[in-house]
């Protein structure tokens, strides 16, 4: 099997167990606000193939999305596909150009806070339109709701993707799909797991606390 071929038959896969994870995984958070793991699975894609990849795959799920399970139609779409690319090929690219566990903190901070401050911006000016939601409105629900689910969703997608990326890299180097990596510093990689571990159970917390279960 070609590389090709190879980056194909992974992509593929990843678009399926995105889409998986839009119908099966979806957490409400605040409002019509729902969190879905799968910009993790697109980011996942991006830090193994590049930024493209995580691109085409976010447009393919995105749409395949919208035809089947989604209710707010080409604008949801459009934010989806703009919400996920944001996070995941910013962390994509960063990791590309400085391919260290450094590089790939960087690169899912980064992705954190530029989907942060592009869906506040673009839930100003669009969630009036597919929403029916007066703009004054809106800006009275940026700080109380768009903002905590926007945080809660990137550091939920950072930590998990953090965690899920060598076990997928390793299943995926075995297989043969991807070439074998340069060693890691085992303190910092237990460190940083410490830290998203915490970051991962503080949305857990929020999330808890938004639906009025703590």
């Amino acid at each position: 099997m070609n590389s090709k071929t190879k980056k194909l038959t992974s992509t593929a896969m990843l678009c399926a167990i995105a889409y998986v994870a839009v119908t099966i995984g979806r957490i409400p958070i605040v409002l019509f606000l729902k969190y879905d793991p799968k910009d993790v699975i697109i980011t996942l894609g991006g830090l193994i193939w590049g930024p493209l990849t995580a691109c085409l795959i976010s447009v393919i799920v995105s749409f395949i999305e919208m035809i089947t399970v989604s209710e707010t139609g080409i604008i949801g779409c459009i934010m989806n596909i703009i919400s996920s690319c944001t996070f995941a090929c910013t962390a994509a690219f960063v990791y590309k150009r400085k391919h260290t566990l450094y590089g790939a903190l960087l690169g899912l901070v980064l992705g954190s806070v530029s989907m942060v401050v592009v869906m506040l911006l673009w839930n100003y000016l669009i969630t009036p339109l597919y929403m029916g939601y007066p703009r004054e409105a809106v800006v009275k629900l940026l700080l109380p709701a768009f903002l905590p689910f926007n945080l809660v969703k990137a550091g939920l997608n950072a930590g998990l993707t953090f965690f899920l990326y060598k076990p997928v890299a390793t299943a995926l180097r075995k297989t043969g799909f991807i070439e074998s990596p340069s060693k890691q510093n085992g303190k910092k990689l237990i460190g940083l797991s410490l830290v998203f571990a915490l970051v991962i159970t503080t949305c857990i917390l929020l999330i808890l606390s938004m639906n009025g279960l703590l």
